[in-house]
């Protein structure tokens, strides 16, 4: 009984809170009457509503290694056949990761050398490490510390493509970049 008592007290003194100011009696001074058609009409206020088509999202901030946008978002770079230079289109690519490594100490990269499986293979685990150098040299051109970067070759070893034409070794002549720490 006294809970009902209680929760029935604290309705009535929240619904007796008003949330607007009272009214202020009329003036007790004598005014004119002011006729409604003399009065000057203002336009109505615009009412301002939300859509939800209209709301924009607020921008995400995207760590610059994991935006697709970002030239960071390459990390393979291919190669000719039985070549260690790297490609003009890929050089930007390169140099903005060497950058990123420069600007940020604590990171670190392995660079994975791959061949394609013409060649013996010492040759070929050779050639992938002349790769990963040569990615590696330009990074350190670019700023980045040669502690940061380690190079691996894995020479034919692990093919992206398993098939036995041009086009399966083109994509296997190649420098995979993997961050080990941002």
């Amino acid at each position: 009984m006294y809970r009902i008592a209680l929760i029935v007290g604290g309705l009535l003194w929240l619904t007796g809170c008003a949330t607007t100011p009272a009214e202020t009696p009329a003036s007790t001074t004598a005014t004119a009457p002011v006729k409604v058609a003399d009065a000057p009409k203002a336009p109505p206020a615009p009412v301002k509503t939300r859509s939800m088509s209209a709301a924009k999202p607020a921008p995400v901030m995207r760590h610059p290694l994991d935006d697709p946008s970002s030239p960071l978002a390459q990390r393979t770079f291919y190669f000719d056949f039985d070549l260690s230079t790297i490609r003009p289109e890929y050089r930007d690519g390169i140099v903005a990761h060497g950058s990123y490594l420069a600007d940020h100490a604590s990171a670190a990269v392995t660079l994975a050398g791959h061949a394609d499986e013409r060649g013996s293979r010492p040759y070929n685990m050779a050639l992938g490490e002349r790769r990963a150098n040569a990615v590696r040299d330009l990074m350190l051109l670019s700023g980045a510390a040669s502690s940061q970067i380690a190079v691996i070759s894995y020479g034919e070893e692990r093919p992206v493509n398993p098939a036995h034409n041009e086009a399966a070794w083109s994509q296997n002549r190649r420098v995979e970049i993997s961050y080990t720490s941002r």
